[in-house]
């Protein structure tokens, strides 16, 4: 059977001879125009891209009816490759045509701000950023922020039939401002392959995915979060790239070991537990890459902050800190450098590691050694809540863990943790949700409800940045999976707990001038007793009434009294019982009070599986 040949059409052939005369009397010429990717001007569009193991590079797209040669782009310096090209418009599709030897590679540009989802074409976009205003900080104080992670393609059941679209969250929005949210966390929207994904396999790190509307929904998405008094964080992923779909890999044709090519390591440093994908940190250019891609979310699409993924996979190889030979040097010094640079443009911004190391350093500042993150999930929180309430005898709940977990810190600032009980990560890949974890094929009986609760009341009363996942408030049970959307239904049938949590919120955001303490650094335990499964802890910044909080706990299924030495005699209100029946028609109703407190305390009578929130009037004494 004979092998097809592409053999070139005359009018190719053609342009081929006019190209090379051309170029003896009139040299291609770079760019003038600033920037990387497709470059729109008056009259035209500048088209740049980095191709270092590159002979020749050309653009090919719908402008020039996709001649592979007809538009060369001219060598600069370091490997990039440029030219204008007059009569491309926006909205054009285009690929670079790229040559290595023998090699002929048709190539998306990794910076395409468009990819159109039937070849992957690069599609010329608008540049925003070029004529947007400066955004103002829509960040609320980090020490009063509420975050409400979701995924687009499963929040919204609507939008989710017809594939996750954004306007799906923009319709939740108002129900997210009830409930006392004023962050969101997304998860990745970066194009990704296929219509279904959790969005940690970035294909094009620059592209909107048009299966959640692209990029003008989600332009339209920030600022309707924004018009509603909520900020925006988006995860980003640069611990690896890919795999499936990734133009990246091998770009230019240069490779070694049969690694990636020119955008990631060629060693042994390219491995991590998703693809053999990771970015290679040393070389500037691809720094320069990453660098841009998060300006991108910051500048041009106005959010307020970002989430960088695994954090621990670009630091080191395995993930161990304990295995100084893994260790990725060149990744601390991405990772300081861009935060340098966010911190100088927004310094606002709020810029989280998932690194769930408990490592410092990553939100130590730059200058004292550190990678420069503002907070960063903390996962002895989680882990030591989360197993508490989970676990089925009261006898194995360890509350010296949890008392230690509520009073742990980062660099002597309680607000460099982000706490939690559920997380995409903690509800997935065999993981189940909270109340399905306490009790499986059980999750709205008593105990399951109550323990789910008891964790929630800890998220926002103990020091830390608290974030909730998608349903958590009305109970979602059901593994997180990104082909089933949030059954909504919940949220009506358990109305009392969306109250509960918005009641919690508004403590914990000091909405009544009565709970300031929640949001001060300073925090103390004035109670544990592991045998009895109790804990209480006092919250304060300043201290006195309306400052000083105070958080009592029983970790027991059976009610308990428990005596609180309260930080001074007087009444204290009971501002928060979880055991109220106007929550759920279930629980107990105790008959619990305001208290007044002696100079040695009082003693709380506290119901099963329950949390009490004191605090004093603003302005009161005793």
């Amino acid at each position: 059977m004979s092998r097809k040949t592409n053999t070139p059409s005359w009018q190719e052939i053609i342009y081929r001879l006019l190209r090379q005369v051309r170029q003896v009397f009139h040299p291609v010429q770079p760019s003038t125009r600033r920037g990387m990717g497709a470059i729109p001007y008056d009259g035209g569009v500048a088209f740049r891209v980095w191709a270092p193991g590159a002979q020749n590079v050309f653009v090919s797209g719908s402008f020039n009816n996709w001649s592979k040669e007809r538009h060369p782009l001219a060598r600069e310096e370091d490997g990039y490759w440029s030219a204008d090209v007059n009569g491309a418009i926006v909205g054009d599709e285009y690929r670079y045509f790229i040559h290595n030897g023998t090699q002929r590679l048709m190539r998306t540009d990794p910076y395409a701000r468009d990819v159109s989802p039937e070849n992957a074409n690069s599609v010329v976009c608008e540049s925003w950023g070029q004529f947007q205003e400066k955004a103002p900080p829509w960040m609320p104080p980090w020490n009063e922020l509420i975050i409400y992670e979701l995924h687009v393609g499963t929040f919204d059941e609507s939008a989710a039939r017809a594939r996750g679209q954004f306007q799906g969250v923009i319709d939740k929005l108002p129900y997210l401002r009830y409930l006392g949210v004023n962050a969101i966390e997304i998860m990745p929207v970066a194009e990704f392959a296929g219509d279904y994904s959790w969005g940690y396999n970035p294909a094009h790190p620059f592209a909107i995915t048009r299966s959640y509307g692209g990029r003008e929904a989600f332009r339209e998405l920030v600022t309707a979060a924004h018009n509603m008094g909520i900020a925006v964080i988006v995860d980003v992923v640069y611990n690896h790239f890919g795999p499936q779909d990734l133009s990246l890999w091998q770009f230019d044709g240069w490779q070694e070991n049969g690694k990636g090519g020119v955008y990631f390591y060629n060693d042994w440093r390219s491995t991590t537990p998703w693809a053999d994908t990771r970015p290679d940190y040393g070389r500037r250019q691809v720094r320069q890459f990453i660098r841009d891609n998060a300006l991108m979310w910051l500048e041009e699409f106005q959010v307020d902050g970002l989430r960088w993924d695994a954090t621990a996979w670009i630091r080191n190889v395995h993930g161990h800190e304990d295995d100084p030979a893994a260790d990725i040097q060149e990744g601390w010094d991405m990772m300081r450098w861009i935060n340098d640079e966010i911190d100088g443009r927004q310094s606002w911004s709020l810029i989280i590691a998932e690194d769930l190391r408990r490592n410092e350093l990553l939100t130590r500042p730059t200058g004292e050694g550190g990678a420069g993150f503002d907070s960063q999930w903390d996962d002895q929180f989680v882990h030591a809540l989360r197993q508490a309430i989970i676990t089925a005898d009261d006898v194995d709940r360890d509350l010296e863990a949890v008392a230690q977990a509520v009073v742990a810190r980062y660099n002597g600032d309680v607000f460099k943790r982000v706490i939690y009980t559920e997380s995409h990560d903690e509800v997935a890949n065999g993981k189940a949700r909270v109340p399905e974890d306490i009790a499986p094929g059980a999750a709205d009986s008593l105990f399951a409800k109550k323990r789910s609760v008891l964790g929630a009341a800890l998220v926002f009363s103990a020091p830390g940045i608290p974030m909730i996942f998608q349903g958590q408030e009305f109970l979602e049970s059901g593994w997180f999976d990104d082909h089933v959307p949030l059954d909504w239904q919940k949220a009506r049938i358990h109305g009392g707990m969306v109250k509960l949590y918005r009641d919690l919120i508004h403590l914990r955001r000091n909405c009544d001038g009565q709970t300031r303490g929640l949001t001060g650094q300073k925090v103390e335990i004035v109670h544990l007793d592991n045998e009895r499964k109790t804990l209480a802890f006092r919250r304060w910044e300043f201290g006195g009434p309306g400052d000083d909080v105070v958080i009592v706990a029983n970790f027991a299924h059976t009610e308990q009294e428990i005596n609180v030495p309260f930080p001074a005699e007087g009444l204290w209100r009971l501002r928060f019982n979880s055991d109220q029946a106007v929550y759920d028609p279930a629980f107990g109703d105790s008959s619990a009070a305001d208290v007044v407190s002696g100079a040695v305390g009082v003693a709380v009578s506290v119901a099963p599986y329950a949390v009490h929130v004191y605090s004093q009037d603003a302005g009161r004494g005793k």
